[in-house]
């Protein structure tokens, strides 16, 4: 099985979710500064030059890079009725394939839509791409804090399985902390046409 590229933009009936633009940079930067407190509890830190425009710019750049090469997918969440404006990002990202064909996932929204269901909208959108036949992963894995009620509650409505708790896994919020690891597979997964895969 030959695989393609995902598509670079997904729509649902409330988001669009891009592959990105460097023209985004702005909104982007913008979006982790109002958000500045309300990311801080649950990523690691970041360096004050990360909250400008030009930082982001490169690391749209080196999403875009990841994403035409097949190594990571990373979507920006941006309203329909609003569409230079980002809301958030969902990110799918450590893309092995070989005998593993599995990712990490991450994801953020804009505190302003928390408890709106557009995660969860989103997340929908960017799982049935990654378990296309485009992509055709088998296992996507996401890592959350135990504190983190409303990402729990929404990889549980996803299917999403707690698979066991790694203590100190991430240096967030000045402490290392545990999390809850959870992961989704793929039923409709299309074994390679080179399976079992060479050892790499």
């Amino acid at each position: 099985m030959l695989l393609s590229a995902a598509k670079p933009v997904l729509t649902t009936p409330r988001l669009l979710l891009s592959a990105g633009d460097p023209a985004l940079a702005e909104a982007v930067a913008e979006l982790y500064r109002r958000n500045r407190a309300h990311f801080s509890r649950w990523d690691p830190p970041t360096p004050e030059a990360f909250f400008t425009a030009e930082a982001q710019a490169a690391r749209i750049q080196e999403g875009l890079n990841a994403f035409s090469a097949g190594q990571g997918f990373r979507y920006w969440l941006l309203p329909r009725e609003a569409p230079t404006r980002v809301i958030g990002s969902v990110h799918f990202n450590q893309v092995a394939r070989g005998a593993f064909h599995s990712c990490m996932l991450g994801y953020a929204l804009d505190e302003a839509h928390q408890g709106s269901g557009l995660m969860h909208e989103a997340l929908q959108a960017g799982l049935a791409e990654m378990f296309s036949p485009r992509v055709n992963l088998h296992r996507v894995q996401a890592a959350v804090r135990p504190e983190n009620l409303h990402s729990l509650s929404v990889l549980a409505r996803l299917g999403f399985e707690v698979e066991g708790l790694s203590r100190d896994y991430l240096f967030i919020d000045g402490a290392w902390r545990d999390h809850f690891v959870h992961a989704l597979r793929n039923p409709a997964f299309q074994r390679p046409g080179d399976w079992p895969p060479d050892a790499e």
